[in-house]
This record gives structure tokens, sequence and C-alpha cells, in this order.
């Protein structure tokens, strides 16, 4: 469960944020609201023809030297004045994004406004479909009819193209068995599939990064088969009733089914899945209301367990061994009432020189909702000494620890120690632009789990129009995802409009690119200081951080007093 960004429901993990219901404090992803607002156009290259077999055209690093993550929007120092490292100068009359220095990197903001040619027609054709399940396959309208057509002839010229075709028909006519419905969740996630590829080689062209070819390998589920079967059966009965159509005797079905699943470590990722999936449902019960669908987030989970439960479907990713120096750029926190999840994003050195990676660490931790804020450390703090380390501002040595082809360790503190000081902006400077990311696993290919470290400067802050956060990279906007930062650290985005600086992941989402500040590099009474969103992962000494500290500290007391006596009684 390493490469599933999850949060949880009812004690349990589910997917991404971005398709989960909404995070305390913060307001979910614009894309995944209910209506999934219709994309902006934003990047070049066919998402159809991705879908098409066409393939990603990956970047190459063409354009400078040392290509990477920091965007030095059309800047070029006077020619009086040499720049420090670091920094630059606007200069109007220049068309080309330039590192402010030898060893930098740089980034084509511009490419990050470019519309995507065949972007909206593969967003169209899912979103024809995902009303067409809203409204349930029993007895389906002529609107959803054409809603599954459209699906269809998004695919056609496909590998997919015939059996999608038979199934769009047999739904269109409220006779669709297992097989078509199967067939259908694939065409869909073909397509999102298709969108996210186009997207990912639209980010890496615009920053230069280097990816890795291939499709990271699975080890394929080969058991549970009474199981999957089970699973699929139940998610065909919602798809035939549609969201308006459940009611509590329906989502119910689920429970047995989970809990068979959970003590099998094999099937644990899809048990979790479904229990998340059948949580937000029974919320919803009876028949969800038009206002209250999210409808591409349900769709997405519809389609991701569907297909997880065929047999090969992979179980779970394949692991290598890393060895080498790990430096932390920030932390991602990501919480639910409960559940806690903390994810890591570093570049990793291996030991024997070759090409640093970009690499992520997750943990996560069930968690009582009347824990929030800083507290919400004390929970994962025990967990890995990963935190501390990225808390404290320490690289990590690494030995024989298992990473995914994905990018994603799979933490195992006694293949880990601590290491030296490892300032993040340093490393994000000086090692981020040459680090090489990693394949995207099939399933996991989405437009929501896009989330690429990055380095800015040179930006001015601002408000836009409609009270939006963005960075002017000299004209080129990029909206800042304010909800996404914590409230368990001391990054605000009072801290990110003041800064000059920032470290963070840029994401797609609302029909553009945004990026989720990690961390940030601002000005505090005439001193310069950087501000990290996990900066209390490792204890803190700032008053109000201590304050949520102590007030969750006497919480977990009271919860495992009160627990004591249950398992006694």
């Amino acid at each position: 469960m390493q490469n599933e960004p999850f949060l949880s429901v009812r004690g349990r993990l589910t997917r991404h944020r971005q398709h989960t219901a909404p995070v305390r404090g913060r307001r979910p992803g614009r894309a995944h609201r209910a209506g999934a607002a219709g994309p902006r156009r934003a990047g070049r290259g066919s998402a159809v023809g991705f879908a098409r077999g066409n393939g990603a055209r990956r970047a190459s690093g063409r354009g400078s030297r040392g290509a990477g993550a920091r965007v030095m929007a059309q800047f070029h120092p006077p020619a009086d004045r040499p720049s420090a490292p670091g920094t630059v100068v606007a200069r109007a009359e220049d068309s080309a994004v330039v590192p402010a220095d030898e060893g930098g990197g740089l980034m084509r903001a511009d490419l990050l406004t470019d519309a995507v040619d065949g972007l909206d027609e593969a967003l169209a054709a899912v979103d024809a479909f995902d009303r067409a399940l809203r409204g349930g396959l029993l007895r389906p309208q002529p609107a959803q009819a054409e809603g599954l057509a459209a699906l269809a002839g998004a695919v056609a010229g496909t590998p997919l193209a015939e059996r999608v075709a038979e199934a769009a028909a047999k739904a269109g006519a409220g006779a669709a068995g297992e097989d078509h419905l199967t067939a259908l969740a694939a065409a869909r996630t073909a397509l999102l599939g298709a969108v996210h590829d186009a997207l990912l080689a639209r980010a890496d062209e615009a920053t230069g990064r280097s990816r890795a070819d291939g499709t990271p390998a699975a080890a394929a589920g080969a058991h549970g088969a009474n199981l999957r079967a089970a699973a699929r059966a139940w998610l065909c009965d919602l798809a035939r009733a549609g969201w308006h159509g459940i009611d509590h005797d329906l989502v119910s079905q689920a429970d047995t089914v989970v809990a068979a699943m959970l003590p099998d470590p094999a099937l644990r990722r899809l048990a979790a899945l479904l229990d998340g999936f059948a949580a937000e449902l029974a919320a919803s019960c009876p028949g969800a209301s038009p206002e209250r669908v999210p409808v591409r987030r349900w769709a997405d989970l519809w389609a991701r367990a569907l297909l997880l439960t065929q047999q090969g479907a992979p179980a779970a990713p394949a692991a290598g061994t890393a060895t080498g120096r790990l430096l932390p750029l920030g932390v991602d926190l990501q919480e639910h009432p409960t559940a806690v999840q903390a994810q890591v994003h570093a570049v990793f050195e291996p030991a024997d020189g070759t090409t640093s990676r970009l690499v992520r660490a997750s943990v996560s931790a069930p968690k009582p909702d009347t824990i929030v804020g800083a507290g919400l450390w004390q929970l994962l703090r025990p967990r890995t000494a990963l935190l501390a380390a990225a808390g404290d501002g320490r690289s990590m040595e690494l030995d024989a620890m298992p990473v995914t082809a994905g990018g994603d360790l799979i933490w195992d503190d006694a293949h880990a120690k601590p290491g030296g000081t490892a300032d993040p902006f340093a490393t994000a400077r000086v090692a981020l632009s040459t680090a090489a990311a990693a394949a995207t696993a099939p399933l996991d290919r989405h437009p929501a789990v896009i989330a690429e470290p990055v380095l800015l400067e040179g930006y001015t802050a601002r408000q836009d129009d409609d009270g939006t956060l963005v960075f002017d990279l000299a004209g080129h906007l990029l909206a800042v995802d304010a909800d996404r930062i914590p409230v368990a650290g001391p990054l605000t985005p009072e801290a990110v409009a003041a800064s000059g600086a920032c470290i963070g992941l840029l994401r797609w989402d609302a029909g553009g690119f945004r990026v989720q500040p990690l961390a940030v590099e601002t000005t505090v009474r005439r001193k310069a200081v950087a501000v990290h969103a996990g900066a209390w992962a490792a204890g803190t000494a700032d008053k109000a951080g201590a304050r949520a500290e102590k007030a969750a500290t006497d919480a977990v007391s009271v919860l495992r007093e009160r627990a004591g006596r249950l398992l006694r009684a």
C-alpha cells in the first residue's frame, strides 16, 4: 500500500485526497467536486492520441544543462550587475526562460498554460459516461445511451474499440453483464490515463525533467477469486442502481466482502478501497441527491475497484532496493477525520554514483476525530525516523531500503540511519534539477496523482481577480493550492504570499496546473527565513504548536484509558 496516497474512512485507508471526502479544514480538490468542473485547455500534445497508443512524449532535458524544476520565468541579470546564485532580475523584453546561475534548472512556465490538443475531448467523453453512471444502467435513458456511445467513440481505433462498442450497446439496452461493465471501466481508465500521460509529458517538457522509460512491473494477484468475484458483483449492482438509486441494503453488502479481504495482505489494497467507497456511499443514503453526488470521484473509485477485482490485476508493486543518501524536500500532510498520512518527497542519491532519483515515502496512522492540528504528528512520529529527519532538516543514509519502480520507498527504520544536515532549499537548488522521475504504474495513471516536486523563484505572489493566490512568473500565472496547506505546521497562506522562493508539488486540478507549497523562503523582521509545512514533525517550540500537542496528548491518554476499560470489561 506504499504507492497509495490514502486517506481513511472507518479507520482504514482509501484513495487519493482528490478522490476522497472533504478533509478537515480544507476544501476538496475542485476537479472532484460534485459535477466535476470541466477542464480548461492546458498544454500541447493530444490526450486522445495517447489513448490510441501513441505513447507519452517524454522530455529529455532539452533547453539547458542542468534542466530541472526551478522557474526562472523570462529573466536575465543586467550585464552590468551580475546576479548571485538563486537570484533573478526581470527584463520584460526577454522571451526565453533561463536559469539564474550555471548550476540551476529552468522551467517553461508558458507551457503550463498552453493548450493540450484533445484534452477537453477526452475529459468530455469521461464526463458523459460518468453522467450515465450517475443515473444507473438498469433502465438507461436515451441521454445515458449517448454518454455510453461517446465513451466508445473516444477509444475507437484502439485495441479496446470492439469490446467497448459492444459493451456500450449492451449497457444502453439495459442488458450489460459484468464483462461489459468491466470493459467500460477499462475504457474510462484508459482515457484518464491518456490525460495523465499528456499532462505529465507537458510538465516534463516545462521542467526539462527526465523520466524513467517503461512501465513499472507489479506482482499479479493470483488468489482470492471468490472474494474478487463477490466484490465485482457488488460493484456491478452499484452501476445498475446508479448513485441516485443506492440504499443502505445495497451499500451494506460490501461489509462482509471487506471483512473477509482485510486479513489477506494481497487483498488489502482492494479491501481498503471498497471499504472507503462503501462508507462514502453510506453517508449519502438513501439515494444521493444530484447536488450531493461527486460524479467524477465516485466513478473513479468504482472503475478502479472494478479493475482491481480482475484476476491478474496488480496486487502490489514490485520492489528493488536503494542504498545511498536521502535528501528530504518537504512533507505533504493529508488529514481525514479517521486517519492521517504524511508523504515525504525527497531526492535519493545512489551510493554507486548513478543518476539521482525523485522518491517518496509514506506513513499513515488511524486517528480519532478529536485529534487535529499539530497533535497529528504524535500519531505519526513513532512510525518512522524519516519524519524526524525531515522536521530537523537532516538527510538519511539508506542501506538496501525496499523501493518500487514507481519511486515509493517501502520504509523500514532498520534500513536507515540519520545523516548530516541537509537544507531542503539547498537540495532543491543543487540536486533537484538533475534528479530523474519514476514512471507511473498503469492503474495509477490519473490526473489527480500528478505531484511533481518543483522549485520556484523570482515570482511575484498576488491575489488574482477571483481572490485566488497566484505566482506571477513574468506574466504567466500559476495558481497556488492554498487549500492543501496543512494546519499542523507553521506554513500559512500569508507566508506563501510574502515569499520569494517556494518548494512545492506541481499538480493538475480544476482544469489547470497548480502548485501546492511544501516550504517557502520569506522575510521576517528583515531576516530571510525558511518556513516548512512539516517543520513540526520532529517536535516544536512554537507556542501554538506546543498547545495543540499538549491537547492531543491529553486526548490520546483519555482514549487509551477508555479503550483499556473496554478490553478489561
